[in-house]
C-alpha cells in the first residue's frame, strides 16, 4: 500500500511540478522580475552614501537557470507532498474512475489555492504584509475548514452536514485574514492584479494534472483479482 501511494505521488508530483515550473517561467517570473525593479529603485537612494561592514545579504538564486532550477525544486517538493495527500485519500475513498481524479484536483485547488487567496491574495515583492505567523495560522485554518466542508458536501447526505459545510466555508472569511496596518505596495496596482490572476490561473492546470495523473497511476497499480 505504501509503495502504491509513494509511486503515484512521486510520478504525478514530478509531472505537475514540471508543468507549473514551465508556466511560472513563462508567466510569473517576468512579473516578479518587473516588481523587483521597483524595489531596487526605492532602495538605491536609501543606500547611497552608506557603508555596511560585516553584513551579508540573504542568498537568492541568480536569474536564469539557477532561478529556474531552484523554483522547480521547490515546486517538486510541494507537488509530491500534495500528491501524497491525494494518494493517501484515494486509499481511503478513492475515485472509482480515472477521470474522477480531475474532481479531486479541483477540490485541492479550491482548498489550497482559491479559498486562501480570497483573504490573502498572492503578493509581489515590495508588498506590505501582516505578521507571518498570523497569516500562516489563518491560511492553515482556511485550508482545513475548506477541506472539511468539501468532504461533508461530497460524502454526506444529511441536510445538517450540508449546513455545517456552508458554515465551515464562510467562517474563515467572516473572521477575516490578518492585514497590515497600512496597505502599501511598491509595484503598480495593475501589476499586482496581473500577478494575482497569473498565480491562480497557473495553479489550476497544476492541480488538474496532479489529480488526474495520481488517479491514473493509483488505478494502474490496483491489485488484480
Amino acid at each position: 500500500m505504501f509503495q502504491r501511494i509513494a509511486f503515484s505521488a512521486g510520478v504525478a508530483g514530478l509531472l505537475a511540478a514540471l508543468l507549473l515550473s514551465a508556466l511560472q517561467s513563462l508567466w510569473l517570473t517576468p512579473l516578479i522580475l518587473q516588481a523587483e525593479t521597483y524595489e531596487v529603485q526605492t532602495e538605491a537612494p536609501a543606500m547611497a552614501g552608506q557603508h555596511h561592514h560585516g553584513e551579508e545579504a540573504a542568498w537568492t538564486p541568480a536569474d536564469g537557470w539557477p532561478r529556474t532550477l531552484s523554483t522547480f525544486g521547490g515546486n517538486l517538493v510541494v507537488a509530491v507532498g500534495f500528491g501524497l495527500i491525494l494518494a493517501g485519500l484515494f486509499n481511503l475513498k478513492g475515485p472509482t474512475r480515472v477521470h474522477q481524479g480531475l474532481l479531486w484536483g479541483l477540490a485541492g485547488y479550491a482548498t489550497f489555492c482559491l479559498a486562501p487567496s480570497l483573504g490573502l491574495p498572492p503578493e509581489l515583492p515590495g508588498t506590505a504584509a501582516a505578521d507571518l505567523t498570523l497569516r500562516q495560522a489563518w491560511w492553515l485554518g482556511t485550508a482545513g475548514a475548506t477541506a472539511a466542508a468539501l468532504a461533508l458536501l461530497a460524502f454526506t447526505r444529511h441536510p445538517g452536514f450540508k449546513i455545517a459545510a456552508l458554515g465551515l466555508l464562510l467562517i474563515p472569511h467572516l473572521l477575516g485574514a490578518p492585514q497590515p496596518v497600512a496597505q502599501a505596495s511598491l509595484a503598480p496596482e495593475a501589476l499586482q492584479r496581473h500577478f494575482q490572476i497569473a498565480v491562480l490561473a497557473s495553479n489550476l492546470p497544476f492541480w488538474l494534472l496532479l489529480g488526474l495523473a495520481c488517479s491514473w497511476l493509483f488505478h494502474r497499480q490496483a491489485p488484480q483479482a
